[in-house]
């Protein structure tokens, strides 16, 4: 389950990791008020499920409430990627002196927490991680000593952050790290983590992503899902107890159990087809269910 970006500052601060004091707007009003009370510049930021937003022009920065607005009319509405943008989150802007990323997410090789940082903050970090992989400096986490303080300054090393912010990017990481695994997330990642005009670290950007096979121990995530944001088939079938997720294939595939779904659309793949989904019906499926 993917928490939009509100959502996901939202855990941060729960957590000690600083991000600006943004709101959502459902309407151009909504962001007009929202604007007038922050009293200076802000950034308008379309609220989807997905990336490249701001190269679908979904995120925009405004320097007055009624330019907010403007903002915010434009971008209500818009498609992007196939999502329809319901919401759009108010931040105050910052002033960007340098942008960093910096991630958590699960290393299946390793079979370990792999902990990510890189200087190329504000890209996608799979395109730096294609083009530049060398830029990306990475440290796996022992799941039972948890993340120490010496890969925390390997990561800091080696994105050449400068000396004196070491101690703030020590608790960004560490909270971070912890916010991950008291999730039970698959991912969490600021991108971009900023140093701003005081010379202070803020994560302005952020992403997490929770284990659906773990919902049933955070309620309080759980209610945070965002049903208007996702495929009606994919919720549909979730309220049937059924695994489905929408792919753009031409093929569909209905399978009881995971593993034999999977090697379904590895051997439709091997032989030149597309999948249109995947969709696991369980191994103890009876007539009804099908």
């Amino acid at each position: 389950m993917n928490l939009h970006e509100y959502q996901s500052k939202l855990r941060f601060a729960e957590y000690g990791i600083p991000t600006p004091k943004g709101r959502v707007a459902h309407s151009p009003q909504q962001a007009y008020e929202i604007a007038k009370e922050f009293s200076g510049p802000v950034v308008v930021k379309a609220q989807v499920l997905t990336g490249g937003r701001g190269k679908a022009g979904g995120v925009k920065l405004a320097q007055t409430p009624a330019e907010a607005q403007e903002r915010a009319d434009a971008i209500l509405g818009m498609d992007i990627k196939g999502h329809k943008v319901l919401k759009v989150l108010i931040d105050p802007a910052s002033e960007i002196r340098s942008e960093i990323y910096l991630g958590v997410t699960n290393d299946r090789a390793a079979r370990k927490p792999l902990i990510m940082a890189s200087a190329e903050g504000g890209m996608d970090i799979e395109e730096v991680n294609r083009v530049s992989p060398d830029k990306i400096i990475r440290e796996h986490i022992d799941p039972f000593l948890g993340l120490r303080d010496y890969q925390i300054r390997n990561l800091a090393y080696g994105i050449d952050l400068p000396r004196d912010l070491w101690k703030q990017f020590m608790n960004f990481a560490r909270n971070l790290y912890r916010c991950y695994i008291e999730s039970d997330a698959t991912l969490a990642e600021i991108n971009p983590l900023i140093i701003d005009g005081t010379g202070n670290l803020l994560a302005v950007d952020g992403k997490v992503s929770i284990d659906d096979n773990a919902l049933y121990r955070h309620p309080d995530l759980a209610d945070m899902r965002d049903t208007s944001a996702e495929p009606a088939a994919e919720t549909q079938a979730r309220a049937a107890g059924l695994s489905y997720i929408k792919l753009d294939g031409e093929i569909g595939c209905m399978v009881n159990g995971a593993g034999l779904a999977m090697t379904t659309m590895d051997m439709t793949k091997l032989f030149g087809g597309s999948p249109a989904n995947f969709l696991d019906i369980g191994g103890g499926a009876k007539a009804e269910t099908v």
